[in-house]
């Protein structure tokens, strides 16, 4: 599809620029904002409000003072919220796409694929707000009745990321709507568009002033901080690097917040003698160029089986070497920009240690002239173990490959890693298959498939890769506190 300006500023023109706080949309505080950037052009596309700290405690105040009330709805009726936000979400999803496309890089097609994806979240979780359950059971001894229930866990802060600023965003928000719990969102200040967006919608729909609070800022730390700090919080979820993952679990210790963490990943797409090179190159498109690269979920080390490393590399970089590297609303691109320079810098240095060690670059391997942040998807054979793209997340299109010759070789090479999310083999071998989801530290494995990410799935990994589950039967339980009720024999 070809967009044209006018498009865009219709988009653009229909987001909201301030702070959603007890279901006012304000300016912050102290009158700060923040510029928003297309990373093809470096042209800023729009400013919004930057919330300050007494910002963020304001959101809170709110959140706090909504909780009991909105704990106390009927779970149809929070069923019902959020299937309309679904619905809404659908009918606006070109208007998504493109937002994301903008303020983010990635190519239409795919920013569509992420609003079907983000919205089924709030479809599932609709569904799953009836189904919070407990249990009346006669204790052992028959003295007691023993009574099971769950209730919401509260006000909760969520962090996003700038790579999926919408599924990001629904994938938390779903299940605390579902669950009672009342939130403040801090969108990543790459990319508040789409969640400023997203939140209009929410309001439009009936969700209550004060259970949806968006605070977009340039100071994050200052921000989210105090709020942490402040006991009225009762669950915090971050989705980001492992590095600031760690800060804030030490952070949430201090009060021993309830945390959820999504965090780095350095995937391995284990390649096998009897595979299907065809399908597990296809796999290997799906799994390395989502997003330019730009997930927890990249496959970023590809362990090939010495026999078909050649044949599997060849076709890799030809495959990679014919897609389209242009901006994402341009007709038929594929591969969109890195979003900022200095992450651009970061894949690149990586590529350079790699090179400077004995790989030998297939395909791409270069920066491009020309505005906007853009890194050709690459292939590099050849890659020595100590090479640092082998244990650090590359975070781009950057494909590294190495070799083995035996399945516990392959398996050692996958597990050599502080990180544990998710994982990739292609085999015709059932059994090694069943090995391998039992072997590979990992939380989610796709076998003989290039994505694992399903709405119905619980998504998280082990290791540095984070705690807790999105997504799921596993994902509302993350918002739910289990309470026992131990109540004397009736019959005494």
């Amino acid at each position: 599809m070809t967009f044209t300006a006018a498009d865009e500023a219709r988009v653009l023109a229909s987001v909201p620029t301030g702070l959603l706080i007890d279901g006012v949309w304000r300016g912050s505080s102290d009158g700060a904002t923040l510029d928003v950037e297309d990373p093809a052009t470096g042209s800023k596309i729009a400013t919004v409000a930057s919330a300050s700290e007494a910002d963020g405690l304001a959101a809170l105040d709110a959140a706090h003072r909504a909780q009991r009330a909105w704990a106390k709805t009927a779970p149809r009726y929070r069923a019902e919220i959020l299937r309309a936000a679904y619905e809404r979400v659908i009918e606006l999803s070109d208007d998504f796409a493109i937002l994301m496309s903008l303020e983010m890089g990635k190519p239409f097609a795919e920013a569509k694929g992420e609003v079907l994806y983000g919205a089924e979240f709030l479809r599932w979780f609709s569904e799953e707000a009836a189904r919070v359950a407990g249990r009346f059971a006669t204790a052992p001894d028959g003295k007691m009745r023993l009574m099971v229930q769950k209730r919401p866990v509260g006000p909760s802060l969520f962090i996003t990321p700038w790579n999926f600023p919408l599924a990001m965003a629904t994938r938390k928000i779903a299940p605390a709507i579902a669950a009672g719990c009342t939130m403040v969102l801090k969108p990543a200040a790459l990319t508040p568009l789409t969640s400023l967006l997203f939140a209009k919608v929410l309001v439009e729909v009936g969700v209550p002033a004060g259970v949806i609070n968006v605070i977009p800022t340039a100071k994050s730390g200052p921000v989210t901080g105090p709020l942490i700090r402040d006991p009225r919080l009762r669950k915090l979820s971050f989705t980001g690097s492992t590095p600031v993952g760690r800060r804030l679990i030490a952070d949430a210790s201090e009060r021993v917040l309830r945390v959820s963490m999504e965090l780095g990943g350095n995937a391995p797409f284990l390649v096998f003698a009897d595979a299907d090179l065809d399908k597990a190159v296809d796999g290997a498109m799906l799994a390395k160029l989502r997003n330019m690269g730009e997930a927890c979920t990249a496959a970023n080390r590809m362990i090939v089986h010495s026999s078909v490393a050649e044949a599997f590399a060849t076709r890799l970089a030809a495959r990679m070497q014919a897609l389209k590297v242009a901006r994402g609303l341009e007709d038929g691109a594929n591969i969109g920009p890195i979003i900022d320079e200095s992450s651009r810098n970061s894949i690149h240095e990586l590529v350079t240690d790699a090179v400077g060690k004995g790989a030998k670059v297939l395909t791409g391997g270069h920066i491009p002239p020309g505005e906007g942040y853009f890194y050709p998807p690459t292939v590099l054979t050849g890659v020595t173990r100590d090479a640092r793209i082998l244990q650090e997340e590359v975070f781009g299109p950057v494909a590294p490959i190495v070799t083995f010759e035996t399945e516990d070789e392959a398996v050692e090479l996958a597990n050599d890693t502080e990180y544990g999310l998710v994982a990739y083999a292609f085999t015709k071998d059932l059994n090694r298959g069943l090995r391998l989801a039992e072997t590979l530290e990992v939380g989610m494995f796709g076998l003989n498939t290039g994505i694992v990410s399903n709405p119905a799935a619980p998504f998280g990994g082990v290791k540095a890769s984070g705690v807790g589950r999105e997504g799921g039967l596993e994902g509302i339980e993350e918002y739910l506190e289990t309470v026992y009720v131990g109540i004397a024999d009736p019959f005494d």
